[in-house]
């Protein structure tokens, strides 16, 4: 807590100034492996609401639709209803465990590559580059004073911000309705207005998000890296420092007079101006590592220009590391991966893809639901039979309108009838067409003779036609007269 101070004295910050990141230009393998990434999640992104899929013409044809308004979600041939929730538990849960297996296996490598506040910072830190130049310009400009030709550099990066900002808030929405249809409305001011408040919520989140915060995202506000590094211990891959070979640092010049008294590091410090987060790797393991791995794209680039092997920053675990410096040779990285807790976590990972996958072939697009009338039971007539209601939903879940059948099994003499029909033609079974892609209600009343006792009974709902298929339902008739236990 802040003490009082005398007048004229400075007060003593709890928090570190922050000082912005300026990460410089490189080329490598990690380097291009980021670019392929960053490629890959910006179309996917973008891309996909606008692709069609061919589902008749009782369905959207939007490939990836998210209908909110008829609680309905589809990916390509798959359709999910809401009672199949269990579908999309199962594939948050297999995201779960995806991100400990990628951590198991390879450390931070989802936080490096394909974390969304990495790919637009990194898409942003292009901009930056593109506008102001490496890294050298850009401190430079930094620390100038604000000028014209400062301010006119800062409206043009900003808006080549908020041109991508507003570009990725307005593809989500197109994610939940039909995008082209969705797109006319929106710039002819028809749309409804969540979807304006939506992109400007988006927009305004990630040109601060991407633009400004970045690095403190990671470091401050995200939790995922705190909960990563209590998975991580000396048998997972991380990107490591070698300091047993690398220290002491020395310059080449001072290095080539006392070789045997300095380490392979010449402490250029490249590693650290490549870190998009502004950690130097070399003080070892930290939450500011997304593990992208471009220090060793540098490191091993300056290796190669002094004539010294490549590796002093690599993917290594600690355990591996050290027989490294007793004079073992490294672990292929294939080894190191595939270990005990890395096949657990791929197998449960696995297990569940299967599972869901042998739910989505085994279910059948017809189902019945059926509710009684609680209040009152029952009716007795002037016949003296007795009436139960019933509310039935008839589900179709193809693309197409099919007739089915609901029959009553058990209850003997007992007939049923619709509430668009008359008693008179009450029978054993009632034929309906449901719609295609639908949940068709009908309100079912059955009755039984006046000696009937309270039972249980079944509805049975046959779809006729192919696929033939069928579910059935079983409810309680109440009467006067219950079974005796």
């Amino acid at each position: 807590m802040d003490q009082p101070t005398t007048s004229g004295s400075t007060r003593a910050s709890l928090y570190a100034r922050h000082e912005p990141v300026f990460n410089r230009r490189i080329d490598g393998k990690f380097r291009r492996i980021k670019w392929a990434v960053m490629a890959l999640c910006l179309i996917v992104y973008w891309v996909t609401p606008w692709l069609r899929w061919d589902r008749g013409s009782y369905a959207p044809d939007q490939a990836v639709l998210i209908d909110l308004a008829h609680r309905r979600f589809y990916m390509f041939g798959i359709e999910i209803w809401p009672h199949e929730f269990y579908f999309v538990a199962g594939l948050l849960i297999m995201a779960g465990i995806g991100l400990f297996l990628v951590t198991s296996a390879v450390g931070r490598a989802w936080c490096g590559y394909a974390c969304p506040q990495t790919v637009w910072t990194d898409l942003f830190q292009h901009v930056d580059r593109l506008i102001d130049g490496d890294r050298n310009a850009r401190m430079r400009l930094h620390k100038a004073p604000w000028g014209p030709a400062k301010i006119a550099r800062r409206l043009v990066k900003w808006s080549i911000y908020l041109v991508i900002s507003f570009a990725t808030g307005g593809a989500w929405i197109f994610y939940f309705a039909d995008a082209p249809t969705l797109q006319h409305a929106f710039w002819a001011g028809t749309a409804d207005p969540v979807a304006y408040a939506t992109v400007a919520v988006l927009t305004a989140t990630t040109f601060v998000l991407g633009g400004f915060l970045r690095e403190q995202v990671c470091i401050y506000m995200c939790p995922w890296p705190r909960i990563q590094t209590t998975m991580l211990d000396e048998k997972s891959l991380i990107v490591t420092y070698k300091d047993w070979r690398g220290e002491p640092r020395a310059s080449v010049k001072k290095a080539q007079k006392a070789p045997d008294l300095y380490g392979d590091c010449i402490d250029c410090a490249q590693c650290v101006a490549v870190c998009p987060t502004g950690i130097d790797i070399r003080e070892g393991a930290q939450v500011g590592c997304i593990t992208c791995a471009l220090c060793i794209d540098a490191c091993d680039r300056v290796m190669k220009e002094v004539g010294r092997p490549r590796g002093l920053i690599d993917y290594a675990t600690l355990e591996d590391a050290e027989a490294e410096q007793v004079g073992h040779a490294p672990t292929r990285h294939r080894k190191l991966i595939w270990r005990p807790r890395t096949l657990v976590y791929l197998g449960a990972w696995a297990g569940i893809g299967f599972a869901l996958l042998f739910l989505l072939g085994a279910r059948v697009h017809t189902d019945l639901t059926v509710s009684k009338d609680r209040n009152p039971p029952y009716i007795l007539l002037s016949d003296g039979s007795v009436r139960n209601a019933y509310t039935l939903r008839l589900r179709n879940m193809q693309g197409r309108p099919r007739r089915m059948e609901i029959a009553l099994d058990g209850l003997a003499g007992a007939e049923m009838w619709a509430d668009d029909s008359r008693r008179a033609a009450a029978g054993r079974r009632i034929v309906r067409t449901v719609p295609a892609d639908a949940t068709y209600p009908l309100r079912i009343y059955v009755v039984a003779p006046q000696a009937t006792l309270g039972q249980d009974f079944v509805f049975h709902l046959r779809a006729l036609g192919e696929p033939d298929e069928m579910d059935s339902a079983e409810v309680r008739f109440d009467t006067p007269q219950e079974a005796t236990p």
